[in-house]
């Protein structure tokens, strides 16, 4: 075989049954071999979609989710969406084409040194110049991306390597195993035991989830707050670690937290941070954060302990290990009850604040209110970013994190409907919802081709304020209402375009008939987009100001 038929083979050996790409001359070989192959090929219609549907294949699954580009514009379009990976702990494969090797250094048509753009945003990148190498280059490829902390990697291969003839055997398992099923780092007795201890001397602890949850430690962790009656918080990346109705589940943290889970936190007297990296939208002013908190930190990546918050007891080592040593130590000896303090952190809380104004007027609380009490319960919901990715979030109560998806630590608008999409080819007999803004709506609107081209029973919900709302927000509260390049009240009939797409699309504009329209959307077979015509200056509350704390959180604009 070639060295594209390689390839081929060996993402089949991987178990991949979708890749999402683009074609192009240097990435040409690969395309040839995928004509009639059974690997699916989603056709997307910009890269920048690719590397995102591989990321909502890949956060909804756990399996490794693949994109391809070709040389130069098509690599360089990646970009964006693999430090998203990078910063949310995705496990991606990116296979780039690049020019012939004789071109390489010349700057040759499309060329770009895609490893040297790549390298700080990737777990690793590799140049693969030799047919032979392509099976064991991508078998590490596969390996790097799903162990320890997960993450994205490139995988650059020059089109005349794709040509060139092959006898490697694609099939046969790698010599080396790249840590593939191998032990990660091992939680320390002694560290455990001395996290127990403090958690038996504490009053008022509180547990804050984050991503790493998602590494199959969700069943852990809800035994581990149940057993403890344990009042507990999330980050954005861990929504839907609690298990549905638990009533010592306090919310999101941080920024446009609930006010539970920001004022227990400040509260606490000790924090057990598991699987979490103390993100400053979470922390504000690092110095303020938590100040009578003694701090327990578990997480696979050592290179976070004591970044950004000090730990008094670090366990470094897989979530699912470090929870269960936590679970058996405690159960060999004493097991407290925080019973009174989790109904406090509960009473430190209130209903969400709002802008919603007079009768007659749509605002997109409303909408995304009336919107998830129908939605169904197993839904997998992604969300762009922006307004309605904190007003989602706030009010999102999904039953299990590989149930939500956003992105968290890049904020890279354009990913929620393209997510959307690779949620779907991950999950095909579960119902997904995009909910976007109109800002990052219209960065990747042309995948609406893609939605009717395969069927993808995506359902939009498009939250329309005709600003760029977040930004506006800002502009409005902290630089003295001067609204700079963030009206978009020139946006388009979003309605028309849907349908000149080929896809089914209905209008609220009022609270008026909006339930009704919202189930006949929810209902809808095939792909759909719900226009939501909203009040254009609704703000997000609560909000703690950046680089400060809970004590300046605000509910309300200032009068």
């Amino acid at each position: 075989m070639n060295g594209a038929q390689a390839v081929i083979a060996a993402l089949e050996r991987e178990g991949v049954e979708t890749i999402f790409g683009y074609p192009g001359g240097a990435i040409m070989p690969l395309y040839d071999a995928l004509y009639e192959h059974p690997v699916r090929h989603v056709l997307v219609r910009h890269e920048a979609a690719a590397v995102f549907a591989a990321s909502g294949y890949a956060r909804t699954s756990g399996r490794v989710g693949v994109c391809c580009a070709t040389s130069g514009p098509g690599a360089t379009n990646l970009v964006t969406g693999l430090l998203d990976a990078m910063m949310d702990s995705v496990p991606l494969v990116a296979i780039t084409g690049q020019v012939r090797t004789e071109l390489m250094g010349t700057d040759g048509f499309q060329e770009a040194d895609v490893c040297a753009i790549t390298q700080p945003i990737t777990k690793r990148n590799m140049l693969v110049t030799s047919a032979d190498a392509i099976a064991p280059t991508l078998a590490e490829a596969f390996a790097l991306a799903r162990a320890g902390r997960p993450g994205p990697v490139l995988v650059d291969i020059p089109s005349d390597v794709l040509k060139a003839q092959t006898t490697t055997d694609v099939t046969a398992a790698p010599t080396k195993p790249f840590g593939r099923g191998g032990a990660g780092p091992r939680v320390s007795d002694a560290a455990v035991r001395e996290a127990v201890a403090r958690i038996r001397s504490a009053r008022r602890p509180v547990a804050i989830i984050g991503g790493g949850v998602r590494a199959g430690a969700v069943d852990l962790y809800r035994m581990f707050v149940a057993m403890l009656g344990l009042p507990h918080a999330a980050t954005i990346n861990a929504l839907g670690a609690a298990a549905p109705g638990d009533s010592t589940y306090l919310g999101m943290l941080g920024m446009h937290g609930l006010k539970a889970a920001n004022k227990s936190v400040q509260r606490a007297d000790l924090l057990i941070a598991l699987g979490m990296r103390f993100d400053d939208r979470v922390t504000g002013k690092p110095d303020r954060f938590a100040r009578e908190a003694s701090v327990i930190h578990a997480d696979i990546d050592a290179t976070e302990f004591n970044k950004i918050v000090g730990a008094d007891v670090t366990l470094h080592g897989d979530l699912r290990d470090t929870l269960r040593a936590l679970i058996d130590e405690l159960t060999a000896g004493h097991v407290p009850r925080f019973d009174d303090w989790a109904a406090e952190a509960r009473r430190l809380g209130g209903p969400l604040p709002s802008d919603r104004i007079g009768d007659g007027v749509l605002s997109a609380t409303d909408v995304l209110d009336r919107f998830f009490a129908a939605v169904p319960d197993d839904a997998i919901v992604t969300t762009d970013v922006g307004q309605h990715q904190m007003w989602a979030a706030q009010r999102a109560r999904p039953a299990h994190p590989r149930r939500y998806a956003t992105s968290a630590g890049l904020g890279a608008m354009g990913f929620g409907f393209p997510a959307a999409v690779g949620a779907a080819y991950a999950n095909p007999t579960t119902p997904v919802f995009a909910i976007v803004g109109d800002g990052g709506f219209q960065m990747c609107l042309p995948e609406l081709a893609t939605l009717r081209r395969y069927d993808v029973p995506v359902k939009i919900v498009l939250i329309d304020n005709q600003n760029l709302g977040m930004v506006r927000q800002w502009q409005e509260l902290f630089f003295s209402e001067r609204y700079s390049a963030t009206n978009l009240s020139d946006n388009p009939d979003f309605v028309a375009i849907a349908r000149a797409y080929g896809i089914d699309a209905y209008a609220v504009d009022s609270p008026d008939g909006a339930d009704a329209v919202i189930a006949r959307f929810i209902a809808a077979r095939g792909p759909a987009l719900l226009h939501c015509a909203c009040h254009p200056t609704e703000n997000v509350w609560p909000m703690i100001p950046a680089g400060m704390t809970v004590d300046d959180l605000m509910e309300a604009r200032a009068s």
